[in-house]
């Protein structure tokens, strides 16, 4: 399938590592026009339904550009994955890697969560514990340093190179774009630290079907009550959703990625992802409204999702 990646057509590719790239694409249009596809329903059909979300963000976006909202000199990614379909609704620019600022941290909990499942001289007892609370909920850049560094210690000790090293060693096929290499500096500007949308969508799906070591601890961090961009003062949510989730925030970087869990009208609950990265070459001149201005086009992609999400599964 193909996207439009504010205003760039590129190749998408699911949570299971499936790419359809031109030559493929073209081959199943092909089949379907000459009727090989049998009795299912027509390629381009299923392709634009599947999709229709994936073009009302981006319709979004550039409708927020020619606002002089989102400027000209700034890049997105857009992430969102039903679980209750498994499907895909949007791939915006899904596989460029970007800064990862905060968003980080949650990959840093997991290396050290393969050490303590792997090592039996690695143990998460309560002061362990204490750190990964600090970092997630209160994005603590302290703590987070101090599990780098225990990561560091149990494996080569070439600092946050050894934290990389512990999730491509488990999981390559979830952290494909990531790129960790500096702890967080005095101030808080890591702009070294790397992920693309795909890389959290992936590592999302993972925790949510417990496919990671920890994984309901890691859900259980990640839904510590915190300031997030995809559920607080979206206005299509009128009542509090369950929401695990992390922020980043620099100068450079205005992110969240997520899940959202709601409940049908019959009380089933429905969950999907939610990634929402806005990037910037150059340090923003006023931090404080560029980051509010910002996680407000975040909140309206995301409010767009949610009324999408509610009308698909008649949420409540």
């Amino acid at each position: 399938m193909y996207e439009f990646a504010d205003g760039i057509e590129q190749p998408a590719a699911d949570d299971n590592g499936f790419f359809l790239d031109r030559r493929n694409f073209l081959a199943a249009l092909a089949a379907t026009s000459a009727g090989l596809l049998g009795g299912s329903p027509s390629f381009v059909e299923a392709a634009a339904r599947d999709h229709s979300l994936n073009h009302q963000v981006n319709d979004l976006v550039q409708r927020l550009r020619r606002k002089g909202v989102v400027r000209s000199n700034e890049q997105t990614s857009w992430s969102v994955y039903d679980f209750s379909t498994g499907k895909k609704l949007v791939a915006i620019n899904e596989d460029v890697q970007r800064q990862a600022a905060s968003m980080i941290k949650p990959f840093v909990a997991q290396a050290y969560f393969y050490q303590a499942t792997h090592s039996r001289r690695v143990r998460y007892n309560d002061d362990v514990r204490h750190h990964m609370e600090r970092m997630i909920q209160r994005s603590s850049n302290s703590a987070t340093n101090w599990l780098i560094d225990r990561v560091s210690a149990n494996r080569g000790r070439r600092g946050p190179r050894d934290v990389e090293a512990e999730l491509k060693q488990h999981a390559p096929g979830i952290f494909r774009q990531t790129r960790i290499i500096e702890k967080i500096p005095p101030g808080g500007g890591t702009y070294a630290n790397k992920a693309s949308a795909h890389d959290y969508s992936r590592f999302l799906y993972a925790i949510w079907n417990d496919r990671l070591p920890y994984s309901a601890e890691l859900r259980r961090l990640m839904c510590l009550p915190n300031n997030d961009r995809i559920v607080t003062r979206v206005s299509a949510i009128s009542h509090p959703l369950q929401v695990c989730d992390k922020t980043g925030s620099t100068a450079k970087l205005c992110g969240n990625m997520g899940i959202i869990e709601a409940r049908d009208r019959r009380g089933r609950k429905h969950a999907y992802t939610m990634i929402g990265i806005i990037e910037r070459p150059t340090r923003a001149q006023n931090y404080t409204q560029w980051i509010r201005s910002r996680g407000d086009v975040i909140r309206q992609v995301s409010n767009l999702v949610y009324l999408h999400m509610k009308d698909r599964h008649g949420l409540v």
